[in-house]
């Protein structure tokens, strides 16, 4: 028989290799295998620094999620903390900026895999792979949350042991131990020199190289699903954010040093152009692959935390309550099966509209994890002596040198959103966000409104909205 947890018929099936392997298949998708080659082509190999402040800035962040998580496992995770610390307007509006977040980035992963399956599968059109890939992904998150995590766990896996391998032979060539190579760290220097174009872009870099280290974050929400999520979670964090520091930093490092900074071009893989220095056969193919399955990971991870945080919406009626129907197996069918129209409507627009409506929601897309980051960054500091006190004076996994570093974390990504509108690209990114904010809370006092008109509605014909509402609760629809 499953466990259940009280959240409405979840069941618990995850276990803690799942959720250490979920937390780093969300951190190494397309963002790491292709995007690091923007950033070490405008930074140089100064980007080895780029990375490692961004990975100290996502430990930390990840820290104060994780004090909170420990403290108080929900499903909600970070949406509830908002809600907690701040009011219903924070949790309403976190929920549907991450939603949003992550519903463009299911559209993304899967127009990008069909692309790389046009590689080997010719004559068919890219919008039909996307479906069949979006189907088939589908369909794992539909059988049992447990199928989730098996494929997660096997899909960063495979990532896992592609960066570890990368580093392992690349750390042969430069130290001579690779056939035909020698003892050689000249490219770090030699191209115009460590920092080529000054300190700033090293520090700018932070902007765009976070977009492709978040993820993590996911590891809270999936953690409610599991027999001991506080356990879980703790073991989780501590395990993920050294780990994605040195994946992201060692394999930059790498890449700088036995390719020159300045033959990188923008939108080709630094991966393959190491394994081509190092005249591995059939090269482009495995990294292929590999790129395929951690595009994969991040639309199985992407379905499966849209869908909880519809279920979170539905229990707390900012949503459709049948948004928290589970089946007999605790999948949020409804909840899955929603954000899977989404996608098929966001490869759409991407085959119909790939240069404005898609662009558009790519863009708005880009700054919602750091407002999401913010967001927790708040209520850790808001909650901290709640959560103490909770905890009779004392808390199992802290926050270091609270409230300092709390405080200096959360004007540190005041200050990189602000950053934003000094570059053209960032800017656009930044407003559009702002504007889908906007709208995310115009629609939350509507709602307000509303339900407080109902609600005398209801109070005047002299039935007790609470009552109703706790009736609903006890009876959840069952798929």
């Amino acid at each position: 028989m499953q466990d259940i947890d009280t959240h409405g018929g979840l069941h618990t099936p995850l276990k803690q290799k799942h959720l250490t392997m979920i937390a780093l298949g969300g951190t190494m998708g397309a963002g790491l295998f292709i995007g690091s080659g923007a950033i070490i082509s405008e930074v140089g190999p100064a980007s080895i620094v780029t990375y490692a402040l961004t990975g100290v800035l996502i430990l930390l962040v990840m820290r104060m999620l994780g004090e909170m998580a420990v403290a108080n496992p929900r499903t909600g995770s970070f949406t509830d903390y908002a809600r907690d610390a701040m009011g219903n307007w924070a949790g309403f509006s976190t929920a549907w900026l991450y939603w949003y977040y992550q519903m463009v980035v299911v559209g993304f992963e899967a127009v990008v895999g069909a692309q790389l399956l046009q590689r080997w599968i010719h004559g068919v059109p890219a919008w039909v792979l996307s479906v069949a890939l979006l189907l088939a992904l589908t369909l794992v998150n539909l059988v049992s949350v447990g199928n989730f995590g098996k494929f997660e766990y096997w899909f960063a896996g495979i990532k896992i042991a592609a960066v570890v391998a990368s580093v392992a032979v690349g750390g042969l060539f430069i130290f001579g131990l690779w056939p035909n190579s020698s003892i050689d760290f000249s490219n770090l220097t030699s191209h115009g020199g460590i920092a080529p174009n000054g300190a700033f872009p090293m520090l700018a870099g932070v902007v765009v190289v976070i977009f492709s280290m978040v993820g993590a974050e996911v590891v809270t929400v999936a953690a409610a699903e599991s027999k001991e999520p506080g356990l879980a979670i703790k073991r989780a964090v501590n395990a993920v954010i050294y780990r994605v520091l040195f994946f992201f930093v060692t394999s930059s490092l790498i890449i700088v040093t036995i390719v020159p900074w300045d033959s990188i071009p923008t939108g080709e893989s630094p991966f393959l152009l190491v394994l081509q220095v190092l005249d591995i056969p059939g090269v482009a193919d495995i990294l292929n692959v590999v790129i395929l399955i951690a595009v994969l990971s991040c639309l199985n991870i992407g379905l499966y935390s849209t869908s909880r945080m519809l279920f979170t919406l539905g229990s707390n009626g900012e949503c459709p309550k049948w948004m928290t129907a589970v089946n007999k197996r605790g999948v949020p069918v409804w909840g899955v099966l929603s954000c899977t129209v989404i996608a098929y409507g966001c490869i759409a627009v991407a085959y119909f509209f790939p240069d404005t409506v898609f662009l558009f929601l790519i863009n708005a897309s880009g700054a919602m994890i750091l407002f999401v980051y913010l967001m927790i960054c708040i209520s850790q500091i808001i909650l901290r002596k709640r959560n103490e006190l909770a905890h009779g004076g004392k808390l199992e996994f802290k926050m270091w040198l609270f409230p300092y570093l709390s405080i200096c974390v959360t004007a540190v990504i005041v200050l990189i959103l602000g950053s934003m509108m000094w570059d053209s690209t960032s800017r656009i990114s930044l407003l559009q966000g702002l504007a889908v904010w906007a709208v995310i809370l115009v629609a939350f006092g509507v709602k307000t409104v509303r339900a407080r008109s109902r609600s005398g509605l209801t109070l005047d014909s002299g039935i007790d909205p609470n009552e109703s509402a706790i009736s609903e609760t006890r009876n959840p629809e069952k798929v």
